[in-house]
């Protein structure tokens, strides 16, 4: 494959697929001008592809008789397994796109940067292999048995650190993933001296990044590789289940470098751009969700740092008095009420009840109530999960508030109506020095004069694995039910 020089054209219109990148996370930033963002992200997107395509059709020498000896032409051949190879994957996206539940979302979302970290692995694999293929070298040294490709300095610097992000974030999106999908437990695996293990990896790693620079040796560039697998599975590992958006969102920071590492060694502007505002913005978004957690940002991208095994006993429901309610207690409640705060979590997404909730707040608002929808930034298993689902179900933007907006309203709110939020609302965050989610600023639900509780029973905890002793507070009835079941019965009493 021959590469082509980028023309001017090609260079705008990677200009313009960079504008159009960041007008669509200008756009994502809020619900109300999402779509918008979509859009531009799709047409950036769009733009970028078919330029490479264009810009980079495969090429092949053929003999002719007369004039130049070789001459190009383009090789049919691989542009067919190009498209079908585009085809295939634009399949598998349309159709996962159309069928995932949108409570298998964040794991979707930690599936898609693994297969980012890989392609960023393979690519630096392809480049390592065939230099010369990716204009990354240009002298060839004889050696015995045949020559030898010598890679500029640069593009070995480029190489190690796109091969080791892209590790990194496969391997740890792998775990990330089994552990949003329930095939790892949400508790944190502490691995015996896991602090010195990393350090000593990661030391290792850009060691050999740079002895890298002086020695192209196989051994070397593959020993990178390896070890950066190793390393990302031993970074998420020990992080658990409180601090699984935060991961998911590191993790796509991840994915952003290790696309722009790659789009030097490519010559691509169009992935340097992505990649670059994809790994800032998740760089950025880690830190705020770190900051509203009460979380040290450099703890938890160094592996649960400063993690210690949760020895307060909270892993299991606690056996003291509560009180239960039914439908038509919650029905007469809300609907006496002047304001009520409804609280969704994954619980929610589990039993997609988004939109009978919606239904039922359209009933007490018919009824004069006002009804607000208080969202922490960490609900759900993703940044923005619980924001997505209300706008699934068409919930006005205007009713959706965030915890530092709406927290001081709890006081003077009549019911707080929560729907599957378990750690989120833990008053042992403020209270309990020895729970793993202390100091992670929680909504004040248990300020409310009645707090309804959706559960589907009393024996479970939260993702966290710690109790929520907001289930024993004398103002708390539990509604023990699947929470679309429930929210049905309600709506129903309601009429």
């Amino acid at each position: 494959m021959h590469e082509l020089t980028v023309s001017p054209w090609a260079s705008l219109a990677y200009l313009v697929a960079g504008v159009c990148f960041i007008l669509a996370l200008r756009g994502l930033s809020s619900p109300a001008s999402s779509q918008r963002g979509n859009r531009f992200g799709i047409i950036g997107m769009t733009i970028a592809v078919v330029t490479t395509l264009v810009t980079h059709v495969p090429l092949r020498s053929v003999a002719v008789p007369l004039g130049n000896p070789h001459d190009l032409m383009i090789d049919w051949v691989t542009v067919g397994e190009i498209l079908a190879a585009i085809g295939v994957g634009a399949a598998i996206g349309l159709v996962t796109a159309r069928r995932i539940a949108m409570t298998a979302m964040p794991q979707l979302v930690a599936a898609f940067h693994s297969l980012v970290g890989l392609a960023a692995v393979l690519v630096g694999v392809a480049a390592y292999l065939n230099p010369q293929a990716f204009g990354i070298s240009d002298l060839v040294v004889p050696m015995i048995g045949q020559p030898f490709a010598v890679i500029h300095p640069v593009s070995r610097i480029e190489l190690g650190l796109g091969v080791a992000i892209g590790a990194i974030t496969f391997s740890g999106s792998v775990i990330a993933f089994l552990k949003l999908n329930g095939n790892m437990g949400g508790k944190p695996i502490m691995l015996p001296g896991r602090h010195v293990i990393n350090l000593a990896l990661l030391a290792g790693i850009l060691g050999l990044i740079a002895y890298f620079v002086t020695d192209q040796s196989a051994w070397i560039f593959w020993t990178i590789t390896l070890l950066s697998f190793v390393i990302g599975f031993l970074l998420i590992v020990p992080i658990g289940g409180a601090d699984m958006p935060v991961v998911v969102s590191m993790l796509n920071s991840y994915s952003g470098w290790a696309a722009a590492a790659m789009g030097f060694t490519l010559h691509n502007s169009a992935m340097i751009i992505t990649g670059a505002l994809v790994g800032s913005s998740g760089a950025i978004l880690s830190y705020i969700m770190c900051r509203a957690m009460n979380r040290s940002f450099i703890s938890v991208i160094a592996g649960g740092f400063g993690a210690v095994a949760d020895t307060s006993g909270g892993g299991t429901a606690i056996d003291r008095p509560w009180k239960r309610g039914s439908a038509e207690d919650a029905a007469f409640l809300m609907s006496q009420a002047e304001q009520v705060i409804i609280v969704p979590g994954y619980g929610m997404a589990v039993a997609q009840a988004q939109h009978v909730l919606r239904e039922m707040g359209d009933k007490l608002k018919a009824e004069g109530v006002r009804v607000k929808y208080a969202i922490h930034p960490v609900a759900g298993r993703m940044p923005g999960h619980m924001n997505v689902l209300l706008a699934e179900a068409n919930v006005p933007y205007d009713d959706v508030f965030e915890l530092e907006d709406i927290n001081s309203e709890f006081a003077q709110t009549d019911v707080a109506f929560v729907i599957g939020a378990n750690d989120v609302t833990n008053p042992a965050a403020k209270t309990d020095k020895a729970s793993p989610i202390y100091g992670m600023p929680v909504l004040d639900v248990e300020k409310a004069k009645t707090v309804l509780f959706i559960k589907r029973s009393m024996g479970g905890v939260g993702y966290a694995g710690v109790d929520n002793d907001l289930f024993y507070r004398d103002n708390t009835m539990m509604l023990l039910a699947d929470a679309k079941k429930m929210v049905e019965d309600i709506v129903k009493a309601l009429d």
